[in-house]
């Protein structure tokens, strides 16, 4: 990640430490460190110390340790929120485009249930991207044994309040979802908030009265496989495409810190000026 931009906003969002392991690397260095762990999977105690911190006296447990810390107060989120608002008229949230995801977990930990198409135990995350693909919101972890429309107003609720908060108006945008997303309550829900939901139709919901109005754009569909491409993106952070970490908190600020990444990657032009 550019130091530029680690310093413009880390310094900002990242706490003065007054108790507990001091700092004795730049902090830079400390999330370089970091993001190499999330991209590449590798485990902690085989960082490549040397590469990141040459003959400076630094631990993998210290790497860790802030780490840890720094997801636990949500450093990451934040970091991410405020990278999207300075940005934001690189966005085009003319269409978005909101789907789930199920992690595969191999070591158990919170919100870990089993999921019978990926017969395996999973954790499941709603995501919200632009038009692009550019990640805008994600839900809190939901366990892999419910559906996609497992408390749907709370999450779907959140996950607006919070793209409200970094794109502002919201109002007349339209929202593509896939067939496991079509329910009164999902699409009740958009219209309050003024969004035009474009949700591909459930079969199984052919007769339900408040389809026989609804109308479907397939050419406006089109444009959902941004989101397709948002989870390809994801995959390529190999510490995501299987959810190995117990903490659903650091899971969760994790993936913020991939979409830092993916951000940095569609706009480095941009943000190599910084």
């Amino acid at each position: 990640m550019h130091k530029a931009i680690l310093n413009k906003y880390v310094n900002r969002y990242i706490p003065k430490i007054k108790r507990g392991r001091q700092v004795k690397v730049p902090i830079w260095k400390i999330l370089n460190a970091i993001f190499y762990k999330i991209k590449t999977g590798v485990q902690w105690h085989l960082l490549p110390l040397k590469e990141f911190f040459g003959n400076l006296s630094i631990s993998y447990q210290s790497v860790y340790y802030h780490y840890n810390k720094w997801c636990k107060i949500g450093v990451f989120h934040k970091i991410y929120d405020n990278l999207l608002k300075d940005y934001k008229r690189l966005l085009d949230c003319s269409i978005l485009n909101f789907d789930g995801s199920h992690s595969p977990t191999k070591r158990g930990g919170e919100k870990v249930g089993y999921q019978g198409r990926k017969k395996a135990k999973t954790t499941n995350m709603l995501i919200l991207s632009d038009k692009t693909g550019i990640p805008l919101a994600i839900s809190p972890g939901i366990s892999g044994d419910h559906h996609d429309l497992y408390e749907i107003e709370f999450f779907t609720h959140k996950i607006l309040e919070n793209t409200s908060q970094i794109i502002g108006n919201m109002e007349g945008l339209f929202l593509n979802a896939d067939a496991g997303f079509d329910s009164k309550k999902f699409i009740h829900l958009l219209n309050e908030h003024s969004i035009f939901p474009n949700v591909d139709k459930n079969k199984r919901n052919s007769k339900s009265q408040y389809l026989l109005d609804y109308v479907f754009d397939d050419e406006l569909y089109k444009f959902r496989f941004s989101v397709e491409q948002t989870n390809a993106w994801i995959d390529n952070y190999k510490s995501l495409i299987i959810r190995c970490m117990t903490s659903i908190k650091n899971w969760e600020q994790s993936h913020y810190i991939a979409f830092i990444s993916i951000l940095k990657m569609n706009y480095y032009r941009i943000f190599s000026n910084c």
